[in-house]
């Protein structure tokens, strides 16, 4: 996603070497002339504060100013929220806001929520293309409770049996869970993965065909880690992919605050509990 900051410098590169004026620039950009003009200058006892939090946005670029206010503060900084808001704002950071498409009223069931860990693990597929045009999946596992990622598998094709030894390996490291709830796909309906939870006295929970809001939980998973890594990267080999994959997995459990856990990551939430 490009920042208001970087559009500024591509209209400003237009400007100067296209020699194009500012108007058409700034309507090609599809950036607004207000939005161009040039920000108040930062006073110098904030310009170390700035930095940071420049710096902060630069490596997480989906991060919102709540993400990394809690992050500064996490990080020793006694800064008041307001005066991150200022400068994060001044330094043209805001991400873009996306407009919600309006749907018909519909009667909702509420997604019942775990209590403790263990109680639910979600589970669902994601795909990209490696540049070559050979596409790959991964296999995402998330507690329902602290939204921790328990595990991402990765590889060109993942049928029943990858599924059932990736959750042999949770179980070994997490403990057994008491039911999965995945999506009605031929990997998680197959035998093979009944069997399984009923070797292991696991409650196998199916959705309701074309209803992923009843796997809400892994779904808002799914668009984050599409965002932060999928949509993000240029992948070039399968080996990458996972090397990838893992640096952000450690990363989005250890370090990325939840809005939904008070702010807290994953591991914290659950180190509390």
């Amino acid at each position: 996603m490009v920042r208001p900051a970087e559009r500024r410098g591509l209209v400003r590169w237009l400007i100067d070497q296209k020699q194009i004026s500012q108007r058409k620039a700034c309507r090609w950009v599809g950036l607004s002339r207000n939005a161009f003009r040039e920000p108040v200058a930062i006073k110098d006892k904030d310009k170390a504060l700035a930095s940071r939090i420049e710096q902060l946005a630069r490596r997480h670029k989906q991060w919102g100013v709540l993400k990394i206010y809690r992050r500064l503060r996490k990080q020793g900084e006694l800064v008041n929220h307001k005066r991150v808001r200022r400068l994060y704002r001044r330094l043209g950071l805001s991400l873009r806001r996306k407009t919600k498409k309006r749907l018909r009223d519909a009667v909702r069931k509420p997604l019942p929520k775990a209590s403790a860990c263990n109680q639910c693990w979600s589970l669902d597929f994601t795909c990209d293309s490696l540049t070559g045009g050979r596409k790959f999946r991964t296999l995402n596992v998330v507690d329902d409770y602290n939204r921790e990622a328990l595990g991402i598998e990765v590889d060109y094709s993942l049928p029943a049996l990858r599924v059932t030894r990736l959750l042999n390996q949770l179980v070994e490291r997490y403990g057994k869970p008491e039911r999965l709830r995945s999506d009605n796909g031929p990997e998680f309906i197959s035998q093979a993965l009944q069997d399984w939870c009923k070797e292991e006295s696991v409650e196998l929970c199916w959705i309701e065909p074309g209803k992923p809001t009843q796997n809400a939980y892994i779904e808002r998973f799914n668009g984050t880690f599409r965002r932060e890594v999928l949509d993000a990267h240029i992948f070039t080999s399968i080996r990458q992919v996972r090397s990838v994959v893992n640096e952000w997995l450690v990363e989005y459990n250890t370090e990325r605050p939840h809005q939904a856990l008070q702010f807290m990551t994953p591991v914290e939430y659950r180190q509390a509990a």
